[in-house]
């Protein structure tokens, strides 16, 4: 008998995969740029030329990571920012539609009022 996964440890591991992926397409886009870059220094040792390639994507990687970083920190206060706005909004929702409801059944009882059926 076959086990069904959980749902969301399939979109979990799928998100997982996902990130390994695109990582590693980076790191290749790295690496492609660092020898597109050495390419231009013809002068190069074979040791040298090995050493740019390798800071150029040590550097890359590194620049990439913090800009991940602040994209990531940004959303977060975005999110707080936001879900502070929407909470209020729900509450100015929430606080208008009771006016509302107050004035439509005051409205009600001072219409009966005035037709005589309460008193």
């Amino acid at each position: 008998m076959a086990v069904r996964p959980d749902p969301g440890e399939v979109e979990a591991g799928l998100a997982q995969l996902e990130g390994y992926l695109r990582g590693r397409s980076h790191i290749a886009d790295a690496h492609a740029e660092a020898e597109a870059f050495a390419d231009r220094l013809p002068w190069l040792t074979t040791a040298q030329r090995a050493e740019v390639v390798g800071c150029y994507v040590q550097d890359r990687l590194a620049l990439t990571r913090r800009l991940l970083e602040h994209v990531v920190g940004r959303a977060g206060e975005l999110r707080e920012e936001y879900g502070a706005r929407y909470e209020l909004l729900r509450r100015r929702l929430v606080c208008a539609s009771v006016a509302v409801l107050l004035s439509a059944v005051a409205l009600s009882v001072w219409a009966l009022a005035v037709a005589g059926l309460v008193r």
